[in-house]
């Protein structure tokens, strides 16, 4: 469990915001879609906090998606191509550093060619190329708007906003993923809560005065050759699913900012079982 004053950040305003900078729109203390979903488990709301006031560590596989996703939607960091075949070396390792501590992403000469080649073939799946259309919308748009039934503050940046028109908001999200074969991404959505992303935008989108129905889309691409591309809307259920948890998370947000605690897991014995496909296959005499 952590005790903890609340960072000393100003609020912005409830608005949208076209040229926020990604390091000031994650300093804003407002909840976001992926701190929603970090306070509910297998996280904890101390994980939570953790994250919040110390951020992420780097990693690689952040670095080849801010990459990815700066090549596809023509805004983003720095990249930086490091003249190395690897990271092992202290100059690359050294490159590196430097790069990330002015905000760039660095990226060795085979990562870059490769993420150029999944820029290019984005492009060329019809669907994805007219719902990132740039003569249609702009990148990285950011969204901040106050929960009427809890008075959180609540955020989002949009991979990409559509410019409004007569017909209904269609709001893109790209990720890059390993598979990218639709019956695989039932499996991506909930691992990755994806189906409390979608519901949390759309509350912005909404909430924001940009449209009064829009819907939500996944465009998932996969990260290897031929960098094959799936664009998926998810169903009902699990929008009804996604919105129900991250109605929790937002009332259990509100709760620890109140009391100011941020509780880990339970201090009591939990009594475990295993999976239940393992106690049926025991059953079955499969073990």
């Amino acid at each position: 469990m952590t005790t903890d004053a609340t960072p000393p950040v100003v609020p912005l305003p409830p608005g949208v915001y076209d040229q926020l900078p990604a390091e000031d729109y994650h300093r804003q203390p407002a909840l976001s879609s992926s701190g929603a979903r970090k306070l509910l488990a297998p996280s904890c709301p101390a994980l939570f906090r953790h994250e919040q006031l110390h951020g992420r560590p780097p990693k690689r596989v952040f670095d080849l998606g801010h990459a990815a996703h700066a090549l596809v939607l023509g805004c983003g960091p720095e990249l930086v191509e490091v003249d190395a075949p690897d990271w092992r070396t202290n100059k690359a390792k050294q490159a590196a550093s430097e790069a990330r501590e002015r905000g760039a992403v660095p990226l060795l000469p085979d990562e870059y060619a490769e993420i150029r080649a999944m820029a290019a073939a984005l492009r060329e799946h019809p669907t994805a190329r007219a719902l990132f259309d740039p003569d249609h919308g702009r990148p990285e748009v950011s969204l901040f708007w106050r929960d009427e039934a809890s008075g959180v503050d609540r955020r989002s940046r949009l991979d990409w906003a559509p410019d409004p028109g007569p017909e209904r908001m269609v709001v893109p999200d790209y990720k890059s993923t390993i598979c990218a074969h639709p019956g695989e991404l039932r499996r991506t959505a909930h691992k990755y809560g994806y189906h409390q992303q979608a519901p949390y935008y759309l509350d912005a989108v909404t909430a924001c005065g940009m449209d009064d129905n829009p819907a939500f889309v996944f465009v998932f691409q996969e990260k290897s050759a031929p960098y094959l591309v799936s664009v998926i809307e998810l169903d009902i259920v699990a929008m009804n699913l996604g919105r129900d948890l991250n109605r929790q998370a937002i009332d259990l947000y509100a709760h620890c900012m109140q009391r100011g605690v941020w509780p880990g897991y339970s201090s009591e014995v939990e009594l475990v079982p295993l999976p239940g496909w393992v106690e049926r296959a025991y059953e079955m005499g499969e073990l």
